[in-house]
């Protein structure tokens, strides 16, 4: 089997229909983030039937993108020494698993433990899913980036959507957490289905030679780093508009129930933004008019925020929402840097593992500063100075080439 997704042996015998690979991606990609979005609504009664304090609740939401950002910077290696496949099969198996324990939990710690087993397996297919586009989708990787962006942005937002709805129809937050690791262990049916019926591995072998001489080229590579500090930004923000955006416009004036559903309005239409950045940008070899046109986005929702937040709050969020296009596009550049699965999942890891402690700063930070000031003005110029190195990260990681050349040329 070649390392750049070709699949020869799978190709002389028995190939997976592509109707297969798309649903196995889309069922995984949808179980990566709902731990994270469906405790939110219900954290008070959470918080109420067992005595969490807010300090350990701040906690709580502060897990999801340390461990995102932790355990991202060793999936790489998981992947590499038992093959994507089977850790991606593992990272489900946490996110089920974790999920039903922590409905069942009876103490705080028994909560944050589970959740943190969870997260583990979320943070393994946040590094590995682009390895999988890679390695099924590599003529196309543009359309199956957005394909993957799509499952998980809309894996986001259902479970903020409903999750009350069903604690409240079924007896409560329990049922409303456990649920959702019934999609965690549906989305193992079709991978069950691929190893039946492929007579090789259906994305990487097991690779137990040792580190690749890759990963040290990655790390010593601007465009790697420029991608992970555009990655890392782009994850700051959103987990800033997700945070304190509602904040925003209740301050502005705006009634919780009118800032509620604008600030939804976001999320949806991050989705329709997933759908089309990775395919067009990805047709085109030069992806840096995507980089500005996004950031202009985002820098025109923040000075409108700042300047008149009560004035049009549904342009400043159609605009946050456009802005978030940036996710999708710094996953479909992962794709593109590398010329091969093991240099994907090497960089994947890179720029997501740094990426997101560098994304964890956000929400404390913005936090503090309006503590401090009282206000948005200066949180809201604080996210404008940050897009100036997301700029230029940006542009770095749209440089033209790979990073992994040492990898494709011996591979």
């Amino acid at each position: 089997m070649t390392d750049d997704g070709a699949h020869p042996g799978v190709e002389r015998a028995r190939a997976p229909s592509t109707l297969l690979l798309v649903a196995t991606l889309v069922l995984t990609s949808l179980n990566l983030r709902a731990a994270v979005t469906s405790l939110g609504p219900v954290l008070r009664d959470v918080q109420a039937e067992l005595g969490m304090s807010d300090t350990v609740a701040g906690l709580l939401t502060s897990l999801p993108v340390l461990c995102f950002g932790m355990v991202g910077l060793v999936a790489a290696r998981l992947g590499r020494r038992i093959g994507t496949d089977r850790a991606l099969v593992a990272s489900l198996l946490l996110i089920s698993v974790g999920l039903v324990v922590r409905a069942l939990a009876p103490t705080v710690g028994w909560l944050l433990v589970t959740s943190v087993m969870a997260l583990v397996g979320m943070a393994i297919g946040n590094v590995l899913g682009p390895v999988v586009v890679k390695s099924w989708f590599p003529r196309d990787i543009g359309r199956f980036t957005g394909v993957y962006s799509v499952a998980v942005v809309i894996g986001t937002a259902v479970p903020v959507a409903v999750t009350v709805p069903i604690a409240e129809a079924f007896g409560g937050w329990r049922v409303g957490l456990g649920v959702w690791a019934v999609p965690a262990a549906l989305a193992l049916v079709p991978w069950l289905i691929l190893w039946r019926r492929s007579p090789v591995r259906v994305v990487t072998p097991r690779m137990t030679e040792g580190p690749s001489p890759v990963a040290g080229r990655i790390r010593r590579d601007r465009r790697a780093w420029g991608l992970m500090v555009f990655f890392g930004i782009q994850g700051l923000e959103a987990y800033v508009v997700m945070g304190w955006f509602p904040t925003i416009l209740q301050d502005a004036g705006l009634t919780p129930s009118r800032a509620g559903f604008i600030a939804s309005l976001t999320l949806v239409l991050s989705v329709l933004v997933a759908m089309i950045v990775p395919p067009l940008a990805g047709r085109n070899p030069d992806q840096r008019p995507w980089v500005v046109g996004l950031i202009v986005a985002s820098v025109s929702a923040y000075i409108g925020l700042m300047a008149a937040p009560g004035s049009a709050p549904l342009l400043w969020a159609i605009l946050l929402g456009i802005g978030l296009g940036a996710f999708p596009l710094a996953l479909l550049l992962i794709g593109m840097r590398a010329s091969t699965s093991r240099g994907t999942s090497e960089l994947s890891g890179f720029v997501q593992g740094y990426g997101y402690l560098l994304a964890a700063t956000g929400p404390f930070g913005i936090g503090l500063l309006h503590d401090l000031t009282g206000g948005w003005e200066l949180p809201l110029g604080a996210l404008l100075l940050a897009v100036v190195p997301k700029l230029i990260g940006g542009l770095m990681a749209c440089a033209h080439g790979v990073v992994d050349e040492v990898e494709a040329d011996h591979g």
